[in-house]
């Protein structure tokens, strides 16, 4: 390791700057969001099965419920817009607006060129569950899924149901799609239920059990109309290890709530960016 410069601490000292203040995002409207709570009615649901995943689709004004059932497990989730499946869950710059774990009025943004909203938090049961001792909270949008090459990459053998392939097979099921059409379109997650965190020595991603209990739900209002797709984890709840067939996991469930027909029938989608993408050509 070099010798510190002379003002290294100088350096450090130099106070952070936010790189996109949080007072300057366009915010969701309380009233909707109260108006939408206050008369919802279940209209579809579906379980998605441990180890494996699922589609469902969450029409626009609708509210999508992912409901702990049975046990501890934790849900790695796609975004798409239901009619272009090019427009989908920006996990980065959600993280760059909102930071590394989402909670109640956070916004789940679509990728470039569209950035918008896709869908807002509106309820979460685990929100009392602030930051712990490690500096874990749960609902992380820092992790990318366990993936089959990761595991090839880090054991030399092939593991066929973590959250990307558990992801790939649901698409291609739900669209129609090849599977390596499908593959293509599967992107960075929002980790449902999920509790992480970065060590404080190296900064290095970490995860431990889960919170969640059986009865908790993390709920998202349908900004567009969307295709969800969730993967419940190999790895259970987390606590010790992911693309596993040997930790405990458990399914979930996606419920679709129905807001009432007045907030329906005033229901605005937010419009994709209004950049004209010239890049100054």
């Amino acid at each position: 390791m070099p010798d510190a410069p002379a003002d290294a601490a100088k350096r450090r000292a130099v106070a952070p700057v936010l790189c996109y203040p949080a007072e300057r995002l366009p915010r969701p409207d309380p009233g909707r969001m109260d108006a939408v709570l206050s008369d919802l009615t279940p209209v579809d649901s579906l379980r998605v099965a441990p180890r494996d995943a699922a589609a469902i689709r969450v029409p626009k004004g609708h509210v999508l419920r992912i409901l702990s059932v049975e046990g501890p497990q934790v849900g790695d989730l796609n975004l798409f817009a239901a009619a272009n499946l090019a427009e989908r869950f920006y996990s980065g710059k959600t993280r760059a607006l909102h930071g590394t774990h989402l909670g109640t009025g956070d916004r789940m943004w679509s990728c470039l060129p569209y950035l918008r909203p896709m869908a807002t938090v509106v309820a979460d049961s685990l929100d009392w569950y602030g930051t712990d001792a490690w500096g874990a909270r749960v609902h992380d949008v820092i992790g990318t899924r366990c993936d089959p090459y990761t595991g090839r990459l880090l054991s030399g053998a092939d593991y066929h149901h973590c959250c990307h392939s558990n992801l790939t097979r649901a698409l291609a099921q739900a669209t129609g799609l090849g599977r390596v059409a499908a593959e293509a379109h599967v992107h960075d997650v929002l980790n449902v239920f999920m509790c992480t965190g970065f060590t404080a020595d190296r900064g290095r991603y970490f995860m431990k059990a889960s919170p969640v209990r059986p009865g908790d739900h993390f709920d998202l209002l349908a900004e567009i109309d969307l295709l969800a797709v969730l993967s419940a984890c190999p790895g259970g709840d987390c606590g010790t290890e992911h693309s596993s067939d040997t930790a405990a996991c458990h399914p979930l469930e996606m419920e679709v709530l129905a807001p009432s027909a007045a907030v329906l029938a005033a229901w605005r989608e937010p419009p994709v960016s209004g950049y004209d993408r010239s890049h100054g050509v």
